[in-house]
């Protein structure tokens, strides 16, 4: 009876669109609410200028960024994470130099290689899933890359050291190159490990979630983060969320660390529910772009006693 089945199809009919209309609404409200902490997040923007640098033979994209008035002021170096699939996509990194400038500190964030407009082939490329040497080969690579900025800066005009036309007003350099700070998130935590460990002219270390993708699936990180970590000889702080892929990675590098004499400070934030997850990653991990507002005290009270107060700095 064709005239029965039409009339029973028309409430199903009428439940489908329904929950289609709500669906459509909830997306609209999801990107709406994404906006406004987007919005949120990113005022004020920080200004920065882009600049470019040799590590080797490579040309390396960095961006600087300098908090308002006269330096010279410490410099916090951060190493962004892996962003896997948008490698050549620019990305400065302004939710850290929002929080770090407005506190007094100028910023460098470098690209490093296979990443922005920098030369070299990304890590999928040269290393693809290798979890061993390749990958350690790797990890060293873009440390240097990174340590070549801080070189950079240091023989900059108006950085690093006095010039007629320098970046400071009061005719001192722009940076006190005895209060740096290393930094860095997944990736860019193990480049800041292991940067740390072969350099020691940084006065504090910051590792974010270094090495917890990873961990589980290579042996190779399990011995040489640690190794890494036991010539490392500034104080650091670790931290990381519960629900991060693992939190041993973070907390062996906190007791390497301590067993070499320095002060050490591991924190585990509660579980973290990101508000996007397009690579989907442990939730956890994510913490660290996404969640700022749970972090940042902790990271300026650290940064506060390590180094604010420590102006050794001698024109």
């Amino acid at each position: 009876m064709p005239g029965i089945s039409w009339f029973i199809g028309v409430p199903a009919i009428a439940l489908m669109f329904t929950a289609w209309c709500f669906a459509q609404r909830a997306t609209v409200a999801s990107i709406a609410q994404q906006q406004r902490i987007d919005r949120l997040t990113q005022k004020p923007q920080t200004a920065y200028e882009t600049i470019f640098y040799k590590s080797g033979n490579l040309n390396i994209e960095a961006y600087l960024y300098k908090p308002e008035g006269n330096g010279s002021f410490p410099l916090v170096i951060y190493n962004h994470g892996s962003r896997a699939g948008s490698e050549r996509t620019e990305v400065p990194c302004r939710y850290i130099a929002n929080v770090l400038a407005a506190s007094g500190f100028a910023v460098l964030v470098p690209e490093r290689r296979g990443y922005g407009k920098s030369d070299g082939p990304t890590y999928g490329e040269e290393v693809g899933n290798d979890r061993g040497d390749k990958m350690m080969q790797r990890f060293h690579e873009e440390a240097s890359d990174m340590l070549a900025g801080l070189d950079y800066l240091k023989n900059a005009e108006g950085v690093g050291k006095r010039s007629e036309r320098g970046i400071s007003k009061a005719g001192t350099p722009l940076i006190d190159f005895r209060r740096v700070v290393i930094m860095g998130w997944s990736h860019g935590g193990v480049v800041s490990l292991l940067a740390a460990s072969e350099r020691h002219e940084f006065v504090a270390l910051v590792n974010q979630a270094g090495g917890a993708l990873t961990w589980n699936s290579s042996p190779t990180l399990q011995r040489e983060l640690p190794a890494a970590a036991r010539k490392i000889k500034i104080p650091a702080l670790c931290m990381d969320a519960e629900n991060d892929a693992t939190t041993n990675a973070v907390k062996t590098v906190g007791d390497a660390i301590k067993s070499s004499g320095e002060g050490e400070k591991t924190i585990i934030y509660p579980p973290f529910t990101p508000t996007s997850n397009p690579s989907n990653v442990a939730p956890g991990h994510l913490i660290f772009a996404q969640g700022v507002s749970i972090w940042q005290n902790d990271l300026l009270s650290f940064l506060n006693r390590q180094v604010v107060g420590r102006r050794t700095f001698s024109p």
